[in-house]
């Protein structure tokens, strides 16, 4: 036998060695295939597309390496134990003992996903990241029925419901809320946590009919995740601002499902505890320190304030501090029929005040400081004058627009205007709807732009005393603009001399050039940069070429205006050569008609 030698099939190369299929993956692990499904789920590994798919089309193939990787991780061990486990509580209950049962059923093991979360997400952006499905799965099953055929337990349900809710008050209380849109599909919200934005989807408070095409099973194997990853997350978020985690909400708030409010109560239970012992700590500190100041020294004590309340002040990026002051100083009232915890969550996220229709309320719906209430009703029972009855769109329009929009077309009764999706770049679709036109328009005027307003021309904005009034520009920009101003009227004077020199037959070589308008011999050195890195047309693309041409038309068409303001006279010299032409013209028909009738 030669040395070299090697039977067939004894060593794979290729695609055979690098991917292997999933029948051979779950006998190669030694573990069911829903308990495969699972792990795979959990580490974040799934199936690989080969070039070549060297056992046939019908097979799903996964890297060789990430089930070698699967191999060694310690989850399988647990889940082979629990499959021992539940081989025991089957025999004691095919058994019938009941006090065996209870005893196994209450011990049964279990297993956490700490170190898996620590694992994939190794810093807290990449978790932020990866969030967004998090999110919409959480949400999702916070507002499913709790249903015992497809194990969706009721305690699940209101962890779910619990991780949303702290999530929502973090983003409200931070005013980190940023888009919102509410869709067919439910409402989307759109959130920006260090610099990553987050978007996910929350379904519409109704009656969710569960269908049998969809594999619960595999959806809580991703809820269990999830679960873990975002309570990790809302453990950071808590942190970073001195709450504490879980947090402890009063029983009755929690009973009357208002647990948006409540956790908004805990949040300012902490912030004023927070502020308090920062305040002793910094008098303190100030009492500790004041004999060791010099007394030559006025400044040291107001730099040692400044130094102790930095810690305190935090610094609002201007989007952060744009959401805070859109509803600030304005209370709304929401009615029974509205979206509720839609609105329990944007109104504060954007500094307003909300209360609601029913216990545990902070002011009632007689309370005369209420600036707003949102109805969705075409009738009331008593109206008060103070304030202001809109529909729900409204909050949603002013915060994707981040102006205070009239409240005139969202009036109860009214047909509202269309409802823009924030996440569409109209200018990018081609297309801009007439009420995005109105909502640009009514910004700019917001920020105090200047529009274009009937009856008055653009001559007006171009000339630079008003846009220097108007702060479009600087003085120096002012400056250059009036010079180039100055030297194409002179272009222009010179141009009708020239044609007033050619009616009257003279020379027009003989105009000189005025003394500013003249090119001075000494260049400065900006000007002969800018001559040398003129481009000759000559080299320029067709594309280039043209725009350029089209650039100095625009720039010297005030140089042929003068065309349409010239006397009739003047046109004399052109109006002769045609009467010319035109006799000639008819002398030669005369001389053709006398020829063919001789």
């Amino acid at each position: 036998m030669p040395k070299h030698y090697r039977p067939a099939g004894k060593k794979k190369e290729g695609n055979a060695a690098r991917y292997i299929t999933r029948s051979s993956a779950v006998k190669q692990l030694q573990v069911t295939l829903r308990q495969f499904r699972k792990l795979c789920i959990l580490k974040g590994i799934f199936p690989r597309e080969p070039k070549k798919k060297f056992k046939g089309n019908h097979h799903s193939y996964y890297h060789t390496k990430d089930i070698s990787f699967l191999q060694h991780d310690p989850l399988i061990e647990e889940f082979r134990a629990q499959r021992a486990y539940q081989k025991k509580i089957s025999k004691a209950k095919a058994k019938k003992n009941k006090e065996l049962l209870r005893l196994l059923v209450e011990r049964q093991p279990t297993y956490t996903l700490d170190r898996l979360i620590k694992e994939r997400y190794p810093t807290f952006i990449d978790a932020i990241r990866d969030l967004d499905d998090c999110l919409t799965m959480v949400h999702l099953f916070a507002a499913l029925p709790a249903i015992d055929r497809l194990k969706i337990e009721v305690q699940r349900v209101h962890h779910c419901r619990r991780l949303s809710h702290e999530w929502q008050a973090y983003i409200g209380r931070k005013h980190k809320l940023r888009k919102v849109f509410v869709s067919v599909k439910g409402i989307y919200y759109q959130a920006e946590i260090d610099g990553q934005k987050v978007t996910w989807l929350t379904p519409h408070a109704l009656q969710q009919v569960l269908t049998d095409d969809v594999d619960f099973n595999v959806m809580l194997t991703f809820l269990e995740f999830y679960e873990t990853l975002l309570s990790f997350i809302n453990f950071k978020l808590y942190h970073s601002i001195n709450v504490k985690y879980p947090p402890v909400l009063d029983p009755k708030l929690e009973a009357l499902a208002a647990d948006l409010y409540a956790l908004s109560r805990c949040f300012d239970a902490n912030s004023k505890t927070s502020t308090d012992g920062a305040h002793e700590e910094s008098e303190l500190r100030l009492a500790q320190l004041q004999h060791q100041l010099p007394s030559n020294e006025p400044g040291a004590l107001m730099n040692l304030v400044e130094e102790a309340t930095d810690d305190v002040m935090e610094d609002d990026d201007e989007d952060t501090r744009q959401c805070k002051e859109l509803f600030k100083d304005m209370k709304f009232f929401l009615s029974r029929e509205v979206p509720r915890e839609s609105l329990l969550f944007v109104i504060p996220a954007f500094g307003g005040v909300v209360s609601w229709e029913g216990e545990g309320s902070p002011f009632k719906e007689s309370d005369e400081s209420i600036t707003h209430q949102i109805v969705d009703r075409p009738t009331q029972g008593h109206l008060y004058l103070s304030r202001e009855y809109v529909q729900p769109q409204w909050i949603y329009d002013c915060i994707n627009a981040r102006i205070l929009l009239p409240t005139d077309k969202y009036m109860v009764g009214r047909i509202p205007p269309p409802h823009l999706s924030p996440f569409v770049d109209n200018e990018a679709e081609g297309y801009i709807p007439d009420y995005a036109q109105t909502i640009k328009q009514l910004q700019d005027a917001a920020k105090s732009e200047v529009l274009p307003l009937p009856g008055v021309g653009q001559e007006n904005l171009d000339d630079p005393q008003n846009l220097l009034a108007a702060g479009f520009i600087n003085r120096t920009e002012a400056i250059e603009a009036a010079e180039k101003k100055k030297k194409m009227m002179a272009l222009e004077k010179r141009y009708h001399d020239e044609l007033k020199l050619e009616l009257q037959g003279g020379d027009s070589t003989k105009i000189e050039i005025p003394v500013e308008d003249k090119p001075s011999a000494v260049e400065s050195p900006a000007e002969q940069n800018s001559a040398e890195t003129d481009i000759p047309k000559t080299m320029m693309s067709r594309k280039k070429r043209g725009l350029l041409e089209a650039i100095e038309l625009h720039n010297n068409l005030s140089m042929y205006i003068c065309f349409a303001t010239l006397p009739p006279s003047n046109y004399l010299l052109g109006k002769e050569k045609k009467q010319a032409r035109i006799s000639r013209l008819q002398e030669r028909k005369k001389k053709i008609d006398e020829t063919q009738k001789s």
